[in-house]
């Protein structure tokens, strides 16, 4: 074989044997990801009840991953802030994750008084005129008052949710004089007109927090937070209620029961 030839076959070996190593990383960096993402549904759902994760070893034989695997899946979820390495000990749950559910129409204080108490902060209070998809969606006329709120949300004491809150002045104004600190607006709205809530229409997204946003909830600048959007209708439709809520991702998890329809 002439030496142009041997070169050329030698570089050849050696490109395949970088691609099936860079193959090979890629495997168990998508091998990992899987894992965590079964862990973070245990470690979420209470499915280690002392709080302790089972050693790398019986992860590796449980889930038939290579403990190199098991690591790098651990790394993600202690990136993640939902686990720990504690000398002597062994990798914790450190976890504040709460769950909000989507298939119910319920207040904050209302979905989760079994995790603690959710307290308010009112930080902004007082009518406003409607910007006018505000206006568009509660069905009043543009640049007619309504009540806006900015309220600040905590669970124990741990700032969770970020709210601002659009409501039609001719229901807003007896909110004025409420104890909003201590009560969901939802059973303030019922109290007032007299009649249940009906439904919502909601939209779920993530987003970047805005240096505002991000000092308020005391997170990082930039971090995402799960933005729910939900514009809620009195039992008569009227549309009543209209959101703008920013959690942080690290301390809210959103579920939700599902039927098939077509």
């Amino acid at each position: 074989m002439p030496p142009s030839d041997r070169i050329r076959d030698h570089a050849g070996q050696g490109a395949t044997t970088v691609a099936a190593h860079r193959a090979r990383r890629r495997l168990r960096a998508d091998q990992a990801r899987q894992l965590a993402d079964l862990l973070r549904h245990q470690l979420l759902s209470g499915g280690f009840e002392d709080g302790t994760l089972p050693h790398e070893t019986t992860l590796a034989t449980d889930y038939r991953a290579s403990r190199n695997t098991v690591r790098q899946a651990l790394d993600l979820l202690r990136a993640e802030g939902l686990v720990e390495r504690l000398p002597g000990v062994g990798t914790v749950v450190v976890a504040q994750k709460y769950p909000h559910g989507l298939d119910r129409l319920m207040g904050l204080a209302e979905t989760l008084r079994e995790h603690g108490t959710v307290t308010n902060e009112v930080r902004t209070m007082g009518p406003a005129p409607a910007p006018h998809p505000v206006a568009e969606r509660l069905h009043v006329p543009p640049g007619t008052d309504v009540l806006y709120i900015e309220r600040l949300r905590r669970l124990n004491g741990l700032p969770l949710s970020l709210d601002l809150t659009y409501i039609p002045l001719d229901i807003g104004t007896a909110l004025l004089g409420a104890d909003l600190e201590n009560t969901d607006v939802f059973r303030l709205l019922e109290s007032i007109t007299g009649q249940g809530l009906g439904h919502a229409e909601i939209t779920l997204e993530a987003v970047n927090a805005d240096a505002h946003s991000a000092a308020v909830l005391e997170a990082p600048r930039g971090a995402a937070v799960l933005m729910l959007e939900r514009l809620t209708h009195l039992a008569d439709g009227r549309p009543v209620d209209l959101e703008f809520i920013r959690f942080r991702g690290d301390r809210i998890t959103m579920s939700g029961l599902l039927h098939r329809s077509l």
